[in-house]
């Protein structure tokens, strides 16, 4: 089947990619998304009183947790070993959101494009989780790949 889709075989059927004869390389994704919040809700994130405890630091911990087992959630996709990964978090008082970033980075034989879209998911998914009592309007919205480096498919950066 030459429709360009890389899991699918001849006969249409799903499957996982064969990558055995591809050779490891450096490899390294981030994605980005965010999260729009009452001031309170920012106020009490930022100052540590949110009920549940540090918000963003059990946030980061969920993101990277997630991001090792996408796998698992992924159909299709590989388990990958990293060899980092990071959720960094900034807080943009006026428009009252948190962006969260997610970083891949890994020698392997297969990017890690999913892995950082499912790090930033579920660290943004843990701050509405934590604050949901005081805040159910949150928006958790614009996900996306930020880079990627290394591959067949060589760097690419999103331009905003």
């Amino acid at each position: 089947m030459s429709n360009g889709f890389t899991h699918f075989d001849a006969s249409g059927n799903a499957v996982m990619v064969d990558v055995s004869l591809k050779e490891a390389t450096v490899r390294s994704a981030s994605a980005k998304g965010s999260i729009c919040m009452k001031s309170e809700t920012l106020a009490a994130i930022k100052s540590g009183t949110a009920k549940k405890g540090d918000v963003l630091g059990i946030a980061r911990i969920a993101g990277i947790m997630a991001a090792k087992r996408t796998a698992d959630i992924i159909p299709l996709c590989h388990p990958l070993i990293f060899d980092t990964c990071t959720i960094d978090f900034n807080i943009d008082e006026e428009k009252t959101q948190i962006e969260a970033l997610c970083m891949v980075k890994l020698a392997g034989k297969t990017g890690a494009e999913m892995e950082a879209l499912t790090g930033v998911s579920a660290a943004l998914l843990t701050i509405y989780d934590m604050c949901k009592a005081i805040d159910r309007g949150m928006v958790i919205g614009n996900i996306r790949l930020w880079e990627k480096t290394g591959g067949k498919s060589g760097h690419f950066l999103r331009e905003e």
